[in-house]
C-alpha cells in the first residue's frame, strides 16, 4: 500500500493510505482540496454586480437630473422621462400577469370532479371482467385468499368506507 500526505489548515501533515476500497474514509475518491478550481464565477459575479450598480446609477441620474444638467454632461439624446415610470410599472404588471397566467393554466389543466381522470390515470391496472364469471373484487372479501393486485374503483372504496348509498343521504330534512 502506498500513501500520500497533505497539509491541513493548521499546517499539520496527514498521511492517507490508499486501498482497493474506493469508499474507504482514509482514501477518498477525489483529492481534497481540489487541484484546480475555476475562478470564473467570481469574475462573472463581480462584472454582473458592477454593471447592475452602474446601470442603476445611470437610471437614477436620467430620471432625477434636470435636462440642463444632462445636456451639460454631453448627452444629446435620451428617452422621454415618462419611461422612468412606465418601465418599472410595466415590469410589475408583467410579473403579476405571469403569475396569473400560470395559475389559469393550472386551473385549465385540472380535470373536473366528475371526470374519471381526477381519480385514475392511464397507468391504472383494472382486472379483466368476464360476463358470467366471478367478480374479481370478491377475492378481497375472502380473508384466506391473497388477491391479485388491481386498482379498486372509487365507488367500491366509497361503499366500503362510508356504507351503502341511500336516498336519506341526499335529501334535506325540513322541519
Amino acid at each position: 500500500m502506498s500513501g500520500s500526505s497533505f497539509k491541513t489548515r493548521d499546517g499539520s501533515s496527514v498521511k492517507m493510505q490508499q486501498s482497493d476500497n474506493p469508499t474507504s474514509p482514509t482514501s477518498p475518491i477525489a483529492p481534497y482540496p481540489p487541484e484546480y478550481r475555476s475562478r470564473a464565477p467570481e469574475f462573472y459575479g463581480f462584472v454582473a454586480w458592477t454593471s447592475t450598480s452602474f446601470l442603476y446609477v445611470v437610471y437614477l441620474l436620467w430620471a432625477l437630473l434636470p435636462d440642463e444638467w444632462i445636456k451639460w454632461l454631453g448627452v444629446e439624446w435620451y428617452p422621454s422621462r415618462e419611461w422612468a415610470i412606465l418601465v418599472p410599472a410595466y415590469s410589475v404588471v408583467v410579473a403579476l400577469l405571469t403569475y396569473f397566467v400560470y395559475f389559469a393554466l393550472a386551473l385549465l389543466a385540472t380535470p373536473s370532479f366528475s371526470d374519471s381522470s381526477a381519480i385514475t390515470d392511464s397507468r391504472a391496472l383494472w382486472p379483466p371482467l368476464k360476463h358470467g364469471g366471478p367478480n374479481p373484487y370478491l377475492a378481497y372479501a375472502n380473508p384466506n385468499q391473497v388477491p391479485e393486485i388491481y386498482d379498486l374503483p372509487i365507488g367500491l372504496v366509497n361503499r366500503v368506507a362510508y356504507g351503502p348509498w341511500t336516498s336519506r343521504n341526499t335529501s334535506f330534512q325540513t322541519e
